[in-house]
């Protein structure tokens, strides 16, 4: 099955005073690129999180942002800052001393300097928590997998589409070829007649001789059997349940090295004509197998 690797996806998620939410957007990679961001305090899932992700996702660039807001009066702890509190009283009771200013140092004083209270930051693991940040993750990672999915469906048709016509031109390649022998025996007698005029009469077993010998040179049967080996494989591997992108790529080189030997090997016009149609679906295929996972 072909998956894209680009695609957005969103959940979020109740449970009891524990809200999560859970946004996440693919894109191309060579390899699997997770950017996970959490809340501070529950770094402690990270690791969970993760390890969901990675069974599910092979390839691609993952930004994966996860909120949590938890409802319960122990969240909306905050804590002082002593340190910083005791110095700034400090600091104003010498201001005051050393100015013999009369009024007294406020709260309000204090909290204008910023910095005094600020929320606790509680490591928060429970399992509650956690079951919660699995389900949302888990409905995010279906929704991806979904789009993922549907817009594979579209790359595989054209894929394939533009394997057919790759194989109809093998086949034809194929049988421009059958024939080589008498191709190249009626080229060299041409040749020959031009150059000598017709003043020279040819050695028939002699003609026949070099036109074997510039047929063998050109023989691209094995170059043949070898791209549709991969015309088969391509296929094989588009059906298979696997990510298949990167074995996808590779085979495309090889495609590439194929019909390079067989436009090396062979001068007829329309061969030639067909090796380049074929590198032009062969670069559009490439294209599109940069977004398969």
């Amino acid at each position: 099955m072909i998956k894209s690797m680009t695609g957005f996806a969103a959940a979020e998620v109740s449970a009891g005073d524990i809200t999560v939410s859970v946004d996440i957007r693919a894109y191309n990679s060579r390899h699997l690129d997770l950017v996970l961001r959490l809340p501070s305090n529950y770094l402690a899932l990270e690791d969970k999180m993760k390890g969901l992700i990675t069974g599910k996702i092979v390839r691609g660039r993952l930004e994966v942002k996860v909120q949590i807001k938890d409802g319960s009066e122990g969240a909306a702890a905050f804590e002082i800052d002593w340190t910083r509190a005791k110095a700034m009283h400090d600091a104003l009771v010498q201001l005051k001393d050393k100015l013999n200013l009369a009024n007294d140092i406020t709260v309000d004083q204090l909290l204008s300097v910023g910095g005094m209270i600020k929320p606790a930051e509680q490591m928060d693991a429970s399992d509650d928590t956690w079951l919660a940040a699995r389900d949302c993750l888990v409905r995010a990672l279906e929704d991806l997998e979904t789009m993922r999915c549907k817009e594979g469906d579209f790359i595989g048709k054209d894929l394939l589409a533009r394997l057919d016509f790759i194989e109809t031109c093998l086949i034809e390649i194929k049988g421009d070829s059958d024939n080589l022998i008498n191709q190249y025996q009626e080229k060299l007698k041409e040749r020959i007649a031009a150059l000598t005029q017709e003043t020279v009469e040819l050695d028939p077993a002699r003609l026949a001789q070099e036109a074997a010998y510039l047929a063998d040179r050109s023989d691209i049967s094995e170059e043949i059997v070898r791209a549709a080996s991969h015309v088969k494989q391509f296929r094989q591997i588009m059906h298979s349940d696997e990510p298949g992108g990167r074995k996808l790529n590779f085979l495309l080189q090889e495609f590439h090295r194929e019909f390079n030997t067989i436009g090396s090997k062979i001068g007829h016009a329309a061969t030639s004509h067909r090796v380049v149609d074929v590198k032009a679906e062969l670069e559009k295929i490439r294209e599109q197998i940069q977004n398969v996972e």
